[in-house]
């Protein structure tokens, strides 16, 4: 059985930013179904506001040409009406506008709380590969900032677009109908803007696709060092990573410096146009009053109705750039959405694995991380249910992969691995994690209490459950022995508490887990004298009828192992029991095993 590479379909959350505006728009519509909602009656709300705006010049004009330049002399009764008139319908005017930024800023934020949920439910369905693809900082900031700069545009450059074209449309109409001659002149002083609006458009959009990686960049540079501050300083290594970030600063700088050129040269652009346009009019108005085909009021009227013209065009310059920063941010969003999650969970059409110990078997499988050697070769081996075994071998031959296939971390480039006879790919992941649990070198912890790292093992665990739980393991005495016991706080990545102190949290955990099968990454090779035979005997409780699967990196934990596998360059080469295989001269555990002795015996 085969199955596709887990790098191969990594590549997503790059050239997702290919896409174009309009695609991405889609997209994003499809991810976030609910900035569909009510749109139909936010756009009318839109054209109500749009409308208004030609409120003003219409009654300054019938002001003049009728109520007080009329005919028959000045009608202060038509003036009054026509004032009360243009205060009724600016009223109108701006509770349409109300309704239309309430609707489209919660319409927007739920439709963006959507996105930002799925994006990160998604980051947790991308196999380890796949996320390692990437520096951490860069991929948080496609879930936080990316998320922001789309919603800061939907909220306020959405809003100000909207209102904006629909002015201009207004605008025209209006000014068409009082005089074509002026608006001829008012559009052909914008059409070197408006004709280069697709070129500025590109090139935006490529500017900004460069910012927000940058960004992406800075914040890894910024963050690595805050959560490696220890390193940082033992080595004294500030200067160097003060460089690194320095370096990601003016990287940032230097690409935001130059979208901002093209935002310069648009919106200088808009300026000239508007300024050729009001002199236009001017002398255009002038010439055709002479002539008698413009009335005082149209003249004033049509001043109002330029400046509601060129106020939109100027402020699309600035809402261009915004809405390319926004595409650009939701394309790196949707990049990661459309990246394939290779781990993919057959739910309900899944099969569910009995309670009991699990037997394990590894059928012809090989593994190769992208452009690699193969990691491991064309594994065939079974781990009866019940049984104990230790993995050993020489650094990279391949044991920690063994393990992540095995815990379906990653899944094999070919062959399978089977649990009860079942394909790993098979099993609903809410069974496979019930009855698999992995404890690695160091396990990790969330700044939280004791108890609440606990609980990520049986997330409705009662106190008296965990404090149980600890008895079994024979480490209640050292968690009484806490300031606050269950509710000693680790601090952030568990710092608060010892290297040993963290892994009996992490074994108290994946005790209340109860699993079948148990996969140990050597939980005690990193751990201090005093409390190594505590947590090895925890250790002994823990695996007591399941099966369960270790990492050596220490010969000690083979010798009490019922059978031991070894695995050199991808291969398993050995496998039995210690006393057997250790005295099989001139193989690959003798070695090992002649050099862990030597190298104690120095100590």
């Amino acid at each position: 059985m085969s199955t596709t590479t887990p790098a191969t379909s990594g590549t997503r959350m790059d050239t997702g930013e290919e896409i174009g505006a309009i695609a991405t728009l889609r997209l994003g519509m499809k991810y976030s179904p609910e900035l569909r909602e009510g749109l139909g009656r936010t756009l009318v709300y839109a054209v109500i506001a749009s409308c208004g705006q030609i409120v003003v010049p219409i009654a300054v004009q019938q002001t003049l040409d009728r109520g007080l330049n009329g005919p028959g002399g000045p009608r202060l009764d038509y003036v009054a009406w026509m004032g009360v008139l243009a205060a009724i319908a600016i009223a109108l005017t701006s509770w349409a506008s109300y309704l239309m930024t309430s609707r489209l800023f919660t319409v927007s934020e739920r439709g963006l709380a959507t996105l930002r949920t799925k994006a990160f439910r998604h980051v947790h369905d991308l196999p380890l590969l796949t996320q390692n693809t990437e520096r951490r900082g860069a991929l948080v900031s496609r879930v936080t900032s990316d998320v922001d700069q789309v919603s800061q545009f939907l909220v306020f450059g959405g809003l100000i677009f909207v209102v904006s074209i629909g002015q201009m449309l207004v605008a025209t109409a209006l000014m068409i109908f009082y005089s074509w001659e002026l608006a001829l002149v008012v559009w052909l002083a914008f059409a070197p803007l408006f004709l280069s609006i697709r070129w500025f458009q590109k090139k935006l959009s490529a500017a900004y696709t460069v910012v927000r990686h940058q960004v992406g960049v800075l914040l890894g540079a910024i963050s690595e060092p805050v959560v490696g501050a220890a390193v940082v300083r033992s080595y004294g290594v500030e200067a160097r990573t003060q460089e690194r970030i320095d370096t990601a600063i003016q990287d940032w700088q230097d690409a935001y410096t130059h979208a901002q050129t093209y935002t310069v040269t648009s919106f200088s652009l808009g300026g000239l146009s508007a300024g050729l346009a009001n002199a236009g009019v001017i002398v255009v108005g002038v010439l055709l009053g002479f002539t008698g085909d413009m009335t005082s009021g149209k003249v004033l009227a049509f001043a109002f109705l330029v400046t509601l013209f060129v106020g939109p065009v100027q402020m699309g310059t600035q809402i261009l750039t915004d809405a390319q920063n926004a595409i650009a941010s939701w394309r790196r969003v949707l990049g990661i959405l459309e990246t394939p999650a290779d781990l993919v969970d057959p739910g309900a059409d899944g099969e569910v694995l009995p309670r009991g110990p699990i037997d394990v078997r590894f059928a012809d499988v090989s593994f190769a991380y992208p452009d690699g050697p193969p990691v491991l070769r064309e594994v065939d081996l079974a781990i009866d249910a019940g049984t104990r075994v230790a993995i050993v071998g020489e650094t990279g031959s391949g044991k920690s992969t063994f393990a992540k296939l095995l815990t379906r971390l990653m899944d094999p480039t070919d062959g399978s691995v089977l649990l009860d006879g079942v394909d790993v790919r098979r099993i609903r992941a809410e069974s496979l994690r019930r009855s698999v649990v992995l404890v690695p070198q160091e396990g990790f912890l969330f700044d939280d209490s004791i108890a609440a790292n606990v609980r990520y093992g049986k997330l409705d665990a009662t106190d008296d459950e965990i404090l149980a739980s600890a008895i079994e393991l024979g480490i209640d005495d050292w968690l009484r022995g806490l300031p606050r016991g269950l509710r000693t706080q680790v601090g952030q990545r568990g710092e608060s508490l010892s290297a040993g102190e963290r892994q009996l949290v992490a074994l108290l955990r994946a005790h209340l887990a109860d699993p079948d099968l148990l996969v140990l990454d050597e939980a005690t090779s990193a751990v201090d004298p005093a409390l190594e035979m505590q947590i090895g005997r925890a250790l002994e409780r823990l695996m007591q009828s399941r099966t369960s699967v270790t990492i050596a990196h220490r010969l000690s934990t083979a010798e009490s192992a019922d059978e031991v596998i070894v695995v050199d360059k991808g291969r398993v080469v050995q496998r039995g029991p210690h006393h057997d295989l250790v005295a099989q001269q001139g193989t690959v555990y003798a070695g090992l095993h002649a050099s862990w002795v030597a190298q104690h015996s120095r100590v």
